[in-house]
């Protein structure tokens, strides 16, 4: 991965991309810590300390919503509304059509997916400020102390603030995926994560050092230790994936023979990669975001807090359901047997022992299944291990747990082995268009 990073920067082409991606994180970074006017952030920090679920989601925008920042809703918007728009694809024709126009098709779906996004933006906004209205986190004397300003005036005004950075950071993160490298949005939360996750053992190492290596060093040497050994698990599995052979047949063409050589499939074992599990924790947990933001204290939600909740039994449960639905969709959405099996007859192709055609896509489908099934128990087993893992090793003392997540250690591993791919294409298209050029 350095040496790809090395030789990237060699490329000026490439070099400049690199630091136009550096440039929107290094944008996306500061709106963390510009303050929104009219926040308290005493109040916001102690009620996102007190909620698992809104402390996931300041983990994962870098700490932006437990201090109460331009930046303080993040990307969750465009998330939740990209998962709402491809279940909808699928169960509306309309958008299915769309999806199936090619660039045309693709740019209209992008702009549903940005209202979808402004729309939960200000649900989200709207529903943090009313959660948290009573516990007094709009104060009018942060915006001056000669004059009061009427709560419903303050109310709006720092709605559309947070509307707007919610708007911006996906602004950002689209135009680092147009113009800069790997996926703009993985990237923001991989930055966020990685933010979070350096404060936390920071503080952690400053408790040992002050209170001596008895104080919580073993449990932060034993927790380094399992992460180590869980980061190379997940590489390990990423890597892996199943070859399947395809042999072409030679045919003539004029004075000139075409085919006869062998050429492989590569069916990746967690093809779908973080997907599944961001879209899984996005769909288990959107409901409690939801009765917690607008009926906080209400006690059906408290009552659905403890029992369905992220800290409940039920919830990995549901998790894992989620988990394995959208590892599947997502696996063939990006894999059409029936498709591959006519492209590879349509060149002449066969895979050896099949015959062409239905028997072809038949073959291909069992093999998905079986690659998708492994995938997604991988993905089911992330999920849940590593938080135990810590727990046994004391992490959860030096309060490392709430940062260092099984979603955000499969974030972190999974963007840099992409964005570490992403240098690798475009170095190769960078040498494709010089020997071309010739």
């Amino acid at each position: 991965m350095w040496q790809t990073i090395k030789n990237s920067f060699k490329s000026k082409e490439v070099r400049t991309k690199i630091l136009f991606t550096l440039l929107l994180v290094a944008i996306y970074r500061l709106g963390s810590f510009i303050p929104v006017p009219g926040i308290d952030v005493a109040v916001i920090s102690g009620a996102v300390t007190g909620n698992t679920f809104l402390g996931i989601i300041s983990a994962i925008n870098g700490g932006a919503l437990a201090n109460g920042t331009l930046f303080a809703i993040g990307i969750s918007p465009y998330i939740n509304a990209s998962i709402i728009l491809q279940l909808l694809t699928v169960a509306i024709p309309p958008l299915e059509r769309l999806s199936r126009q090619g660039d045309e098709g693709r740019k209209k779906l992008t702009q549903i997916t940005r209202i979808f996004t402004v729309i939960l933006a200000a649900i989200q906004a709207v529903g943090i400020l009313v959660a948290f209205n009573a516990q007094g986190v709009l104060n009018t004397e942060l915006i001056s102390a000669e004059f009061s300003v009427p709560t419903w005036a303050l109310f709006i005004f720092v709605s559309l603030i947070l509307i707007a950075g919610a708007t911006l950071c996906m602004w950002i993160g689209e135009r680092i995926t147009e113009y800069g490298v790997s996926n703009g949005m993985s990237l923001l939360i991989f930055v966020g994560i990685l933010a979070t996750a350096g404060n936390a053992i920071v503080a952690a190492i400053k408790g040992v050092i002050e209170g001596g290596f008895n104080a919580g060093g073993w449990e932060l040497l034993g927790f380094l230790a399992m992460a180590v050994i869980i980061f190379a698990f997940i590489v390990f599995v990423d890597k892996a994936e199943r070859k399947i052979t395809v042999q072409y047949a030679k045919q003539i063409k004029g004075n000139k023979m075409y085919g006869g050589q062998n050429t492989t499939i590569p069916v990746r074992v967690n093809g779908s990669g973080v997907l599944p599990l961001i879209f899984a924790f996005a769909l288990t947990s959107f409901p409690e975001m939801l009765f917690n933001t607008f009926w906080a204290g209400q006690d059906w939600v408290t009552w659905y807090t403890v029992n369905m909740g992220t800290s409940s039994w039920l919830y990995p449960i549901m998790l894992t359901i989620f988990i394995f639905l959208f590892a599947f969709f997502y696996q063939q959405v990006q894999f059409n047997p029936i498709e591959v099996s006519k492209n590879i007859q349509n060149n002449g192709g066969f895979i050896p022992g099949i015959r062409p055609g239905q028997p072809t896509a038949d073959y291909l489908t069992k093999v998905i299944q079986r690659i998708t099934f492994f995938g997604a128990l991988f993905l089911a087993i992330i999920a849940f291990v590593p938080s135990i893992l810590f727990q046994i090793v004391g992490a959860g003392n030096l309060g490392l747990l709430n940062t260092f997540t099984s979603t955000g250690l499969l974030i972190v591993v999974n963007v840099a082995l992409e964005f570490d791919k992403a240098l690798e294409q475009q170095l190769m298209m960078k040498y494709y268009k010089g020997f071309l050029n010739k």
